[in-house]
C-alpha cells in the first residue's frame, strides 16, 4: 500500500468527505476576508485555504483575489502593503515588455517566419471567438486578447502559442479587470500546472500517464483501448490541452475546476484522474458497442454541459481509491 505523508493523509481523509458530504457553500468575501489578520496577511494556513477551495469552490466576488495568491501572483505570506507594491510592480513590468515588442516588432516581421505565421494565427482564431453575452453585451475586448497573445508568445521561451490558448487566456481577461492582469495570471497559471496543457511540455507526458493509470486501474478497458480502440486516448490531447475547458456547461464550471488544480489538492496532476474520470462516463458504452478508435473519440467529445463539481467529486474517488493500493512508481512519483 502507498505510503501517505501527514498532508496526503489530511487530502485523502477530506477527499472522502468532499465526495460523501454535501457540498457547503462556496467561500464568500466575508469569509475570505476573515482568512486575513488586521495587515493583510493571511491568519489560516495555506493547506487549510487550499482544502476549502477543493471541497467548497470560491465565490464570484474573490475568485480574483484568491487566483492571485493560486497562481503566485502573491506570496501567500505577503501584506496588504506588499501586495499593492507587487501590483505596481507587474503593472510597470507589463508596460516594459509592451514597449519592448514595439520596438522589435519589426525586426520580427522580417527575421523570423515564425513570428508573422504566429500572429497570423492568433488573428485567425480571436477572429472565431464569439465576444457577446447572451444579451448581445461585448464581454471581451478582442484587441486587447491579441496584444497580450502575441506579448505571451514573444516572451515566453517554454510555452509557444498553440490553438486553445485565445480561449484560455479569454477567461482570465473575463475575470480580472486589468491587461496585467490577465497577461502575468496567464503565465503563472501556465508554470503553477507544470505546463500540462502546453503540447510540447505536459500534454505527451499527461497522455502516456493516463493510459497508465487506465491499465493499472481498469484492465478490462486498458485491454480494449490498446486493440480495437488504439489511438483513441493519444487522440484526447485537446482535454489537456483546453484543461477541459469544453466540457464544461459554463465558465464558472471551467474556473471551478481550474482552482482545485491550481491548489495542488488533493494531489498533483489531478489533471489526468479528471481525464481517468471522463472516460469511465463512456466505458459501458464502449465495451458494450465494442468501438474503434474513432466512435470512443466521437464519444468523448459529446461530453459536454458537465458539472464541474461532480466530475471533480469523481476524480477524488479515484484518488481515494489509488491511495489504497501499491501504486507502480512512475505513476505514483507523477501523482502521489
Amino acid at each position: 500500500m502507498t505510503t501517505l505523508s501527514p498532508e496526503n493523509s489530511l487530502s485523502a481523509r477530506l477527499s472522502a468527505s468532499f465526495i460523501l458530504v454535501k457540498r457547503k457553500p462556496p467561500i464568500d468575501k466575508t469569509e475570505w476576508d476573515g482568512f486575513f489578520d488586521e495587515n493583510g496577511q493571511l491568519a489560516k494556513s495555506r493547506d487549510f485555504i487550499c482544502v476549502n477551495i477543493l471541497e467548497r469552490g470560491l465565490h464570484p466576488f474573490v475568485r480574483t483575489e484568491a487566483w492571485k495568491f493560486l497562481t503566485g501572483y502573491y506570496s501567500w505570506q505577503s501584506s496588504q502593503d506588499e501586495r499593492l507594491t507587487v501590483d505596481s510592480t507587474r503593472r510597470k513590468n507589463y508596460e516594459a515588455l509592451c514597449q519592448m515588442y514595439e520596438k522589435i516588432q519589426p525586426l520580427l516581421e522580417n527575421l523570423h517566419r515564425n513570428f508573422t505565421e504566429t500572429r497570423n494565427n492568433i488573428a485567425y482564431d480571436i477572429q472565431k471567438l464569439y465576444d457577446k453575452d447572451p444579451l448581445g453585451n461585448v464581454i471581451i475586448d478582442k484587441k486587447k486578447l491579441e496584444k497580450i497573445l502575441l506579448l505571451s508568445y514573444v516572451c515566453n521561451t517554454q510555452a509557444e502559442y498553440q490553438q486553445g490558448f485565445h480561449e484560455m487566456v479569454m477567461l482570465f481577461q473575463l475575470m480580472v479587470e486589468h491587461d496585467h492582469e490577465t497577461f502575468w495570471l496567464f503565465q503563472f497559471f501556465l508554470q503553477k500546472t507544470e505546463h500540462s496543457c502546453v503540447i510540447n511540455i505536459g500534454v505527451g507526458k499527461n497522455l502516456d500517464m493516463l493510459n497508465n493509470l487506465i491499465s493499472f486501474l481498469d484492465p478490462v478497458f486498458a485491454k480494449h483501448l490498446k486493440g480495437k480502440g488504439a489511438g483513441a486516448v493519444q487522440s484526447l490531447f485537446p482535454w489537456f490541452c483546453l484543461c477541459f475547458q469544453r466540457a464544461f456547461k459554463s465558465f464558472d464550471d471551467v474556473w471551478r475546476l481550474w482552482e482545485v488544480l491550481l491548489t495542488g489538492k488533493p494531489c498533483r496532476n489531478f489533471q489526468v484522474l479528471v481525464a481517468y474520470s471522463l472516460l469511465q462516463m463512456v466505458r459501458e458504452q464502449v465495451l458494450k458497442e465494442s468501438m474503434a478508435g474513432d466512435d470512443i473519440l466521437l464519444a468523448c467529445n459529446n461530453l459536454v454541459d458537465l458539472d464541474a463539481d461532480e466530475l471533480i467529486s469523481a476524480a477524488c474517488l479515484v484518488y481515494a481509491e489509488l491511495i489504497q493500493k501499491d501504486v507502480p512508481k512512475p505513476l505514483k512519483d507523477f501523482l502521489l
